[in-house]
């Protein structure tokens, strides 16, 4: 079971006593800050819920499954996301 992001809106909207648009326009500016800080190499921490960080990849020798050449993947980077205490307590209750 999964939820979009407008079931999400709706119902955080309702909770919050708001406008759906206004729940959108929050998360569309909450998104932006993660986008911009995890790109600079800023951690973002919600004690109890949450870590965002940016990792480094190494480069490293991969090969093409389809015609088993070896092929060089450059360095890059990748998104790491920790759950935190208030999360994984929420999670082991169900």
């Amino acid at each position: 079971m999964a939820k979009n992001r407008s079931e999400l809106v709706a119902e955080v909207a309702e909770k919050a006593g708001t406008s759906q648009a206004a729940v959108n326009g929050v998360l569309d500016a909450l998104f932006q800050v993660f986008e911009s800080s995890v790109a600079q190499g800023e951690k973002i921490t919600i004690p109890g819920w949450m870590a965002i960080e940016r990792t480094d990849r190494a480069a490293r020798t991969g090969r093409n499954p389809q015609t088993g050449e070896t092929i060089q993947i450059p360095a890059g980077h990748g998104v790491k996301l920790t759950a935190g205490s208030k999360l994984k307590a929420a999670v082991s209750k169900k």
